[in-house]
């Protein structure tokens, strides 16, 4: 009956590979932004209450206000975790500490392109 009102020559089952590819990028750019939404409330959520309740407690109500469904409720609650985490452990703290004198020293961008020494080093073959 619904094949008479929804005839497949106006509505395909399945979009062109570059039309799917485009759609997948999209539906990806979306979850990530409200992934990264909802991990910055829950960790504004946390801080409001952290005089009334543990951390982990603040996440679990954040999650259960909202009615956020699994399995976006455990990366929500993992990444607010990564968050509040980096502070407290110590190799994150140099790692961190390490990139950010890394990244003052080099510009972000393209690395710099060293042609004299691969110019050298064809001369020196050469000779």
């Amino acid at each position: 009956m619904l094949g008479k009102l929804f005839p497949e020559s106006i509505f395909a089952r399945k979009l062109p590979p570059d039309a799917e590819r485009r759609m997948r990028l999209a539906q990806a750019r979306a979850e990530e932004s409200l992934v990264r939404a909802h991990v910055d409330n829950a960790l504004m959520f946390m801080d409001t209450l952290a005089e009334d309740m543990s951390f982990d407690r603040a996440i679990d109500t954040y999650i259960r206000v909202m009615g956020i469904p699994e399995p976006l409720a455990s990366t929500v609650a993992t990444r607010a975790l990564v968050v509040l985490g980096q502070d407290l452990v110590p190799f994150r703290r140099r790692q961190r500490a390490a990139t950010e004198s890394d990244e003052q020293r080099e510009p972000l961008g393209k690395p710099k392109l060293r042609l004299g020494d691969a110019a050298d080093a064809r001369s020196r073959r050469r000779a």
